[in-house]
């Protein structure tokens, strides 16, 4: 949670300079004490603990996360007969840039994103880690090179102009997010997981330190020893998290699903169960409520659990909060449970570790269940483009979660897409091709789904699951879900670590054989086999549900009056980002229950709410 924010200009005039470094650190109103240090042509404004200027003065580090193999750097450069201070970062840092340069980046690991000036050589590198748990920004305006790890410092700075990008608009749209290394705003970019910026005596190189590989040799020879293999790898990943950890503040966020039950099985055979706090959301809708099955996980491992009940009134609360500090639209309505139980677990602990990344790498979505009817009814237009959408609008309409209606009008939706693009029409709140954009935001593209084809370029080679289980890592992981916890996590003042996307846990996963995890409609075949035994059978043969909120309801009752306020005819024609006729469409077949456009509406909502907060 330790932002950063800098600039690197020709020329200088400190004390106005300072000012916008000040106005820079302070851009999301999160309450933190900030440092400022100025190095020649350099400008860094950083969180006390998390930045750090190295001893001849010639170097700036700035780290937003953290970095888990600290420890062992520090050895191995000790050997190499380099002197450094025991967790002194910014001799480790300095040390490793003057031997590998940027290629340093791939003896670090942990969750960062890190911003290096180097005076000698007048050099800054911007990194961010493989997984993109932390974001980083940065954007070349006339002389000068700004960067922060929040879009909002980025605005604060007087040369950074608040212009929409109606490409990055069209992303939101139907991506829910605007993927690296693209952002919402022009001239504004964002580093990519596992990525780098060099800009070296204004000269611009962007590169790659790290990509997620797929070997055609099997690393381990059955499914036994595969499952034996990823639970050594999450024993060790929780150990090297909790070296990190405030050792009276052990916190997990417990959906009773087996991603975070696995977490918390690995994390309890390393310290005490009721030493752990775990926390869960409730809700009255039944589709949606999994707190039954977290208490259960909870009560047959021992931890000492609390339960938060999350109805209208308190989604209206935490919706109008999380607005405050997130600074980039985001269309994933699970923002405002996760927000609310970040902010109750915090009462109680300052870090919690969760399950995230265990969905993408080990087939827990139900889209990879379907890809393979969705490749055997694309065959069969008539079908799938005229018979079956004129026979799902004889469904009725539901406010439940993943109701009957609402996955079938989805899976027909993806059918006229290729198979890449076909999971992202599943998942994204509008089709590319939807009217809701006016025609002056509307921009000419040459494919549906460029980012798609941008990661897939690369995955040519890859069996098609597999290069789905990258896809959905680097646009749905990385840009929606990691994008909601750091969200989250700044809102809140929660820390939070996750485990399962240790880059061992990852590797294993990705070397392994589909079919280990995902058979028919079974997923997750090896986690849940890794954990027989060690949690109730209950737990483990029950279908993933998802973390989502009642959406359809709460627009109808609570949220109706903001969802009201902000898409007025009126407001909208001002503004000129969205068709106000489809818009009202759209809310009168949702208040008249014709149609379920939970996810239609929220998108617009929650960028009508972040356009007022962060631009207007």
């Amino acid at each position: 949670m330790a932002n950063f924010a800098g600039f690197i200009k020709d020329s200088s005039a400190k004390d106005i300079d300072f000012q916008i470094l000040d106005k820079m650190a302070s851009a999301r109103q999160v309450p933190s004490k900030f440092q400022t240090k100025h190095l020649e042509s350099a400008f860094f404004a950083a969180q006390d603990l998390h930045f750090c200027e190295s001893a001849d003065a010639s170097m700036l580090v700035a780290i937003d996360g953290q970095i888990l193999n600290l420890a062992s750097v520090q050895n191995a450069l000790i050997e190499k007969g380099y002197q450094v201070t025991q967790g002194n970062i910014a001799q480790i840092i300095q040390a490793l840039w003057s031997l590998y340069g940027p290629s340093m980046l791939e003896h670090l690991d942990g969750d960062f994103a890190l911003a290096l000036w180097d005076l000698h050589s007048q050099t800054l590198l911007l990194a961010r880690d493989r997984m993109g748990q932390k974001p980083l920004f940065w954007g070349v305006f006339g002389k000068e090179t700004v960067f922060a790890s929040s879009l909002a410092s980025m605005l604060a700075h007087p040369e950074v102009p608040k212009r929409i990008d109606p490409t990055g608009l069209h992303r939101y749209l139907t991506l829910d997010c605007v993927p690296a290394p693209n952002s919402i705003f022009q001239g504004i970019k964002k580093v990519p997981p596992g990525a780098y910026v060099l800009i070296k005596q204004g000269n611009v190189t962007e590169g790659r330190y790290h990509d997620l590989v797929f070997s055609q040799q099997t690393a381990v020879d059955n499914f036994s020893e595969a499952s034996a293999l990823i639970w050594q790898a999450l024993l060790q990943s929780t150990k090297d998290h909790l070296q990190t950890w405030p050792s009276d503040s052990l916190g997990l966020l417990l959906s009773g699903g087996i991603d975070s039950s696995a977490v918390l099985v690995a994390l309890l055979q390393q310290t005490d169960a009721m030493s752990v706090k775990t926390f869960t959301l409730g809700f009255n809708d039944a589709s949606f409520d999994e707190s039954s099955h977290a208490q259960m996980v909870s009560s047959f491992l021992g931890t000492n659990h609390q339960t938060l009940q999350l109805d209208g009134m308190q989604a209206l609360q935490s919706l109008r909060r999380v607005v405050q500090t997130a600074d980039q639209p985001l269309a994933d309505s699970s923002l405002i449970p996760t927000y609310a139980l970040m902010s109750f677990a915090r009462q109680h602990v300052t870090k919690v570790f969760s399950g995230d990344g265990g969905d993408e790498f080990f087939y827990g979505y139900p889209t990879f269940s379907i890809d393979r009817l969705g490749q055997m009814a694309s065959y069969f237009p008539l079908l799938s483009r005229q018979i079956l959408p004129k026979l799902v609008t004889l469904l009725p309409a539901s406010e439940g979660n993943m109701s009957t209606r609402f996955k079938a009008e989805r899976f027909i939706r993806g059918l006229k897409y290729p198979r890449y693009h076909r999971h992202f029409a599943w998942l994204g709140s509008f089709a590319p091709d939807s009217d809701v954009l006016s025609p002056e935001s509307k921009t000419a593209t040459t494919s549906p789904y460029p980012d798609v084809d941008f990661w897939a370029a690369n995955l040519e080679s890859w069996p098609p699951m597999k290069a789905l289980s990258v896809l959905y890592a680097r646009l749905y992981l990385a840009e929606v879900v990691l994008t909601k916890v750091d969200m989250s996590s700044k809102g809140t003042g929660l820390e939070v670590s996750a485990p399962l996307l240790n880059q061992n846990v990852v590797d294993l996963a990705l070397s392994i054989p589909v079919r280990w995890s995902m058979s028919g409609s079974t997923t997750k075949k090896l986690l849940r086999r890794m954990l027989r035994g060690r949690l109730p059978d209950s737990i483990l043969d029950r279908p993933k549900k998802g973390f989502g909120a009642p959406m359809a309801h709460w627009f109808r009752t609570d949220l109706k009056p903001l969802l009201m306020d902000h898409l007025t005819t009126s407001r909208l024609v001002k503004e000129g980002f969205f068709n106000a006729k489809v818009v009202n469409q759209m809310i009168d077949a949702h208040m008249s229950y014709k149609a379920d456009y939970r996810k239609e509406l929220y998108s617009l909502l929650f960028f009508e709410m972040w356009l007022s907060r962060w631009v207007l």
